[in-house]
């Protein structure tokens, strides 16, 4: 069954036409790949299915449900939780203000899932660690788990991440792995935009790989691993070169 499904999108922006047709299915329960090169669509598609820009033509559907039309707070009250490339931490608020406010069910840190928050502290330590430091104090690498984190505090059917792994130290990245693993592992559907392929083989169960904004292929992640040659003609490089 597929959570999502994007039929023939068209964005454009402004002047610019970004999105040519996207055709896209994200299964239920399962973590999709979005990979292309530089410039090929991948976060404008997400872009598109938060609502933050408008599909001019096509159909975005979660759940059955159309969502084309609607505002990116519908979209996210659907159960749906976005993480931007560039994060959108609240630098001035502090580790767990940044937590309380995505945090829909809960009006004061007493009222947040203890149980929920300690498997959190888990899989990123360092927010315990910082839990009343500013949140614009850590590291890119402290700030990024802060933001998956954010988008995990509290169940969602929809994970949509952007670039996760950017700017990430190696070591930062193996963390990042072993968290999205865990997640993975609650069988929480998850849509992913990476570069870092040791990511995109660690994590995925589908693939869809976009050039000039469009899907030029959607498969199983397994089977383009597994094909040096599909790689190197949708991608432009070997997966097993970054091993």
């Amino acid at each position: 069954m597929n959570l999502v499904e994007l039929s023939g999108v068209h964005t454009h922006v402004g002047a610019y036409h970004i999105l040519h047709g996207v055709d896209l299915a994200v299964p239920q329960g399962q973590v999709t790949m979005l990979l292309g090169r530089n410039g090929a669509g991948k976060t404008s598609t997400l872009r598109t299915l938060m609502g933050l820009w408008t599909a001019s033509r096509g159909t975005v559907r979660f759940k059955g449900e159309d969502l084309t039309r609607l505002a990116t707070p519908d979209i996210a009250a659907r159960g749906i939780a976005y993480v931007p490339e560039t994060m959108g931490i609240f630098g001035e608020l502090s580790v767990a203000e940044n937590l309380l406010l995505a945090a829909r069910r809960a009006k004061r840190l007493a009222d947040l899932d203890a149980q929920r928050l300690d498997w959190l502290f888990d899989l990123f330590p360092a927010l315990k660690t910082f839990w009343q430091h500013p949140a614009g104090k850590l590291s890119g690498g402290q700030k990024q788990m802060l933001a998956i984190a954010r988008a995990m505090i509290e169940p969602r059917d929809l994970l949509v991440i952007d670039e996760p792994s950017k700017g990430l130290a190696p070591s930062m990245v193996l963390n990042l792995i072993a968290a999205l693993k865990a997640l993975k592992a609650t069988q929480t559907t998850v849509l992913l935009v990476e570069q870092n392929f040791r990511v995109a083989e660690a994590l995925g169960d589908q693939v869809a790989v976009m050039d000039d904004g469009r899907i030029v292929h959607a498969g199983a992640m397994a089977d383009l691993i597994a094909d040096a040659d599909l790689q190197q003609r949708l991608l432009g490089l070997s997966l097993g070169a970054h091993q």
